[in-house]
């Protein structure tokens, strides 16, 4: 078994974890919609990812919908103490399966409701607000009419931390002006290196990073590059892609989705994979081919 510990800690909200975590958006169907092919599967590789070491998954209610918590709760729950659970809100989806915006004050307080029936928890986490003022990824405008009524569900006590998805330097600025942002989650990877700053600037504020797809999402990473860096180290071109996330920042929190037992095990094996410094430097020229 993977000892993931090699992969550092780092604080989100008020807990220590371990900075190579879960994503379970794959446990849902197809398109991340409806139920699984195999629920005893999805429920196995979660228990075996708390039984590696993670003690940082990440989820929400409109996976499936409802589909990723409710396996969670059925894996589980009672949760460990040292477990967090993040969740996201702001969207919902459509009878096609189509992601649509939903952050109004209602949608928000249901969305915080149905997260927390379907996990099982008298308070979340976290929850991060994705922000879906363009659903292809971060676009300028204020966040402050969605991100108020969250800051106020927290005050009521239903929310510990809260977290900012899919956002821009200016809206991590203004929601850092309304209330305190624990995390940051957004699109990054060896290959999509739009937020090398903003990370930087996080680090320095001892807040964490959280990169979704990781691994290139629905287009899985490809480079003639990385697979020779993996070929010579070893590991396979994911494992080095996870690798290089861990060693490019501290604060980087990674949650890599599989529903599949051989892929879990390889995904956490990363934890104890070190890359050089010439490595980290041969690895520079994937970006750069992207761009």
């Amino acid at each position: 078994m993977p000892n993931i510990k090699h992969s550092g800690t780092f604080t989100l909200g008020d807990h220590r974890v371990n900075r190579l975590g879960y994503g379970a958006m794959q446990l849902a169907g197809p398109g991340v919609f409806g139920p699984p092919k195999d629920r005893a599967a999805a429920l196995a590789v979660l228990r075996e990812a708390v039984a590696s070491g993670v003690n940082h998954i990440d989820t929400s209610d409109f996976y499936g919908p409802h589909v990723t918590n409710q396996i969670i709760r059925e894996a589980l729950h009672p949760y460990s103490e040292d477990l967090v659970i993040v969740t996201k809100i702001g969207a919902r989806r459509g009878e096609d399966a189509a992601w649509l915006p939903a952050f109004s004050p209602e949608e928000l307080t249901k969305a915080v409701h149905d997260n927390l029936r379907n996990l099982k928890r008298d308070v979340l986490d976290v929850v991060n607000l994705r922000i879906m003022l363009d659903i292809h990824g971060p676009a300028e405008g204020s966040i402050e009419k969605m991100l108020t009524p969250l800051a106020e569900l927290q005050r009521q006590g239903l929310v510990r931390h809260i977290g900012l998805s899919n956002v821009t330097s200016a809206q991590i600025a203004q929601g850092r002006s309304i209330c305190n942002i624990v995390c940051v989650q957004n699109h990054y990877n060896l290959a999509h290196r739009a937020d090398d700053t903003t990370i930087d600037q996080l680090a320095r504020d001892n807040i964490a990073y959280v990169p979704f797809f990781a691994l290139g999402g629905f287009s899985p990473l490809q480079s003639s590059h990385l697979s020779g860096v993996a070929s010579g180290l070893g590991a396979t071109p994911m494992q080095v892609a996870l690798a290089w996330l861990l060693r490019r920042a501290p604060n980087i929190l990674l949650i890599p989705g599989t529903s599949s037992l051989a892929h879990l095990r390889e995904n956490l094996a990363a934890a104890e994979l070190v890359l050089p410094d010439d490595t980290m430097k041969e690895l520079d020229s994937v970006a750069a081919a992207a761009a």
